[in-house]
């Protein structure tokens, strides 16, 4: 298998998968449909199971390691900076499509059953949800963002404290490289877990459900597709000065997991480890990948949000004003951020409908195709999760160009030994 390229294995897996799957939907085959499910959800398992502690060490490490970085606090910012340029270019594709399509238009459904989801968004929620109420709480039940917030507090304690920090730094380290070591069997596994999720979506939703929504479901597929084919590469291009082919050829493996997983979360080692054969700088990658899992959702916050508010605007027979899409906008550069704590785009919707004064049970007129939906809007989050860090590394002067040219052509390294203190080189112009 290891003569076989890895991102190859992962296509093999998905083909297998979807005729799996395809066999099993058509034929009723029972024994095949179990098998399905329980290999795929186990290893979204394995994969989350990984995450609180590679996240909370990682960033400690991490946090700690950039005690001799210059430009620490220029790479967050600058982070944070083009979070919201690919956010707001996302969302301008799908406003663009949505007044093109006309989703809504001619749609016969019955708007009297629909109900409002039972979880919806709030601008508290970002408040309320960053912060836990329990430490122990947060790595029982992955909130992603949490970790992230009580790491960081952590690693600044540790770097504040100086050497009588230093036991708790190495037991960090020690922990991180145990886990990095038994995620590198995970992702070994990941041909065989794209396999089970990729069959048993085809296995249980089929593509039947999507006749009657067709005109939208092909807007949210080639928004999704315009932003990660055309909108992604140009900022590659002009803003890093990056051969968009190479970063595609290193980031597939996990693009192709997301769709498959349809979790930015459960996929966010294999998008760390990507990024990290881009070229980009380990300690920066470690803080900016975990930090994107969350908050940096370009397919559910921004192309999708975008094209359901015009959608259910139409089905209502409803209008929208100029300022109506600006606050699309706005909704889709920040609230990505009060939904953070939060799983799924649903929450995304109903955040976007709730401000636009759209009626909240258009969410529930979506539902039945949203596990369709939510694989290419996923796909799209991790491929920008993975292309920020890249094109700020550049920016910034700091990636390993000669890594960037050889991505996709090797085999993903071994995760190696927690980062040591280390001065990064100098900021460039940006």
């Amino acid at each position: 298998m290891r003569r076989i390229p890895f991102s190859v294995q992962i296509l093999a897996g998905l083909l297998l998968g979807v005729a799996l799957g395809y066999l099993a939907r058509s034929g009723d085959v029972g024994w095949l449909s179990s098998t399905l499910d329980t290999t795929g959800s186990l290893f979204v398992q394995l994969l989350k199971l990984a995450v609180p502690p590679l996240v909370f060490t990682a960033l400690v490490v991490s946090v700690v390691s950039l005690r001799g970085v210059a430009n620490a606090a220029r790479l967050a910012l600058k982070t944070l900076l083009w979070f919201g340029i690919t956010a707001l270019l996302a969302v301008g594709v799908g406003i663009g499509l949505g007044l093109l399509l006309d989703p809504g238009r001619g749609v016969n459904l019955d708007i009297a059953g629909a109900k409002a989801p039972e979880r919806t968004g709030s601008w508290t929620d970002f408040l309320t949800g960053i912060v836990p109420t329990n430490p122990v709480g947060a790595f029982v039940e992955g909130n992603v963002l949490q970790i992230v917030f009580l790491a960081i507090v952590a690693g600044v304690a540790a770097l504040l404290v100086g050497q009588a920090a230093e036991p708790f730094v190495t037991v960090n380290k020690a922990v991180l490289e145990i886990v990095q070591k038994a995620l590198w069997w995970v992702i070994r596994l990941a041909p065989l877990g794209t396999l089970g999720l990729i069959g048993h979506a085809v296995d249980s939703y089929g593509w039947d459900l999507l006749a009657p929504l067709a005109r939208f479901t092909t807007g949210v597929y080639v928004g999704c597709a315009i932003v990660l084919f055309l909108i992604y590469p140009a900022v590659l291009a002009v803003a890093g000065r990056l051969n968009p082919v190479r970063f595609f050829a290193g980031a597939w493996p996990a693009i192709q997991l997301g769709f498959v997983s349809r979790s930015s979360v459960g996929t966010m080692p294999v998008t760390q480890r990507s990024v990290e054969r881009l070229g980009v700088p380990r300690e920066y990658a470690s803080f900016a990948v975990p930090f994107g899992a969350t908050t940096k959702m370009d397919g559910c916050a921004a192309v999708y949000p975008a094209l359901a508010a015009i959608f259910v605007a139409q089905v209502f027979g409803l209008s929208l004003r100029p300022v109506d899409y600006l606050l699309i906008a706005f909704v889709s550069v920040v609230g990505s951020a009060a939904t953070a704590g939060l799983t799924g785009a649903l929450v995304m919707l109903t955040l976007t409908l709730s401000t636009l004064g759209l009626p909240l049970a258009g969410a529930g007129l979506l539902l039945a195709i949203d596990p369709i939906l939510d694989m290419i809007r996923t796909a799209t989050n991790v491929a920008g999760q993975a292309l920020v860090p890249t094109v700020v590394a550049a920016r910034e002067g700091v990636l390993d160009r000669t890594a960037y040219d050889s991505a996709g052509r090797r085999e993903p390294a071994e995760p190696a030994s927690a980062p040591e203190p280390a001065r990064a080189p100098a900021p460039t112009p940006a």
